[in-house]
């Protein structure tokens, strides 16, 4: 089984989500090929949960292996 790298998008919108999304904060994107066939994204929200967003909600962040590691762990 091939192991993919963690990604992270940045909050941008969340007029419909304010509760569950904070501008500007990193999330952590959980893998879902379904969720992309409907323009959408699964992220770990504020709940702890992760849940389906809009992507246009976000943006791609790549970040370097040291970083990710950091912001696993604090999660």
């Amino acid at each position: 089984m091939k192991r993919t790298e963690p990604q992270f998008v940045v909050c941008i919108r969340n007029r419909d989500y304010p509760a569950s999304l904070e501008l500007r904060k990193l999330y952590r994107v959980i893998p879902d090929p379904e969720a992309a066939k409907h323009n959408q994204i699964r992220v770990v929200d504020e709940s702890g949960e992760d849940y389906f967003y809009p992507e246009s909600y976000f943006v791609p962040v790549p970040l370097p292996q040291d970083a990710q590691r950091a912001v696993l762990r604090a999660t």
